[in-house]
C-alpha cells in the first residue's frame, strides 16, 4: 500500500526558510505526479507546487519565486523548499501524489510568525 510520511515542518519568522521533505513508499503504478497542497485555518485546501512525471512544474501565483519543488526519483521523494516566508503561508501543508489515483500524506504544521 502506499504510504507518504512527510517531514520538515516547524514554526518560523517570516523571512525564514524551511524545507519539507515527503517520503513515498509502495508505489507499483506510475507516478504521474507529485507535490503538495496547503490548507490554513478556516480556508480550502490549495495546491501550493507540483512536479510532474516529466520534471515540469507547477506553482500557486502566490508562492512563485519563493518555493522550490524538487523530486529524487530514484527514492520517490520530493521536497519543497520555502524561502522567505510569510505569514500567509502558515497552513497545514499536505503531500499529494497522483498514480491511478491520489494519495495524502497526514500533513505538517507550518507556522510563520511575524
Amino acid at each position: 500500500q502506499v504510504q507518504l510520511v512527510e517531514s520538515g515542518g516547524g514554526l518560523v519568522q517570516a523571512g525564514g526558510s524551511l524545507r519539507l521533505t515527503c517520503a513515498a513508499s509502495g508505489i507499483v503504478g506510475i507516478v504521474n505526479a507529485m507535490g503538495w497542497y496547503r490548507q490554513a485555518r478556516g480556508k480550502q485546501r490549495e495546491l501550493a507546487a507540483i512536479v510532474e512525471r516529466g520534471g515540469a512544474t507547477n506553482y500557486a501565483d502566490s508562492v512563485k519565486g519563493r518555493f522550490t519543488i524538487s523530486r529524487d526519483n530514484n527514492k520517490n521523494t520530493v521536497y519543497l523548499q520555502m524561502n522567505n516566508l510569510k505569514p500567509e503561508d502558515t497552513a497545514v501543508y499536505y503531500c499529494y501524489i497522483m498514480i491511478s489515483r491520489v494519495y495524502w500524506g497526514q500533513g505538517t504544521q507550518v507556522t510563520v510568525s511575524s
